[in-house]
């Protein structure tokens, strides 16, 4: 059986991708029945679209891989917190269930600046779980940002 963290690590892998191409090493992977279906990393500056969040990419990739717009009864896996834009679309592709690594205290959106999932208004529900691994993702992101100041 697979657990949250071999998701997680998998992940890990996109964000390692991201970081290949200099990119904020931010990797998502979306699951539906034990199964990945969508792989993302950071693409913002090599695509110049302030939209191109792992998150995006893997939601692009899980819905041709399915052939539909939604994704339910599918977990994305991402290695930061989703931000406010990340966890609206989360919500309007009815995803059913958020994993995410490191907390981010200035664009958070699942609770950290702002809680998106709490909404009572929106028309659908996300189960959110943070923390997963969150050293080792907050850690891929401290050194990339502290390389980049030095």
């Amino acid at each position: 059986m697979f657990t949250d963290e071999y998701f997680m690590r998998e992940a890990l892998k996109e964000a390692r991708k991201a970081l290949e191409l200099d990119e904020v090493p931010v990797g998502a992977v979306i699951v539906c029945h034990d199964r990945i279906i969508g792989r993302g990393h950071n693409l913002t500056e090599r695509l110049v679209d302030v939209t191109a969040h792992a998150e995006m990419q893997a939601f692009t990739a899980a819905s041709n891989y399915l052939g539909a717009k939604y994704l339910d009864e599918c977990t994305l896996y991402v290695t930061l917190e989703p931000c406010i834009m990340c966890a609206s679309a989360i919500v309007h592709a009815r995803v059913e269930r958020v994993v995410f690594g490191a907390w981010d205290p200035k664009a958070g959106g699942a609770g950290s600046i702002a809680d998106v999932f709490s909404i009572p208004q929106l028309n659908h529900r996300v189960d959110v779980f943070g923390g997963v691994l969150a050293e080792e993702c907050g850690a891929t992101l401290r050194n990339f940002f502290a390389e980049r100041r030095a």
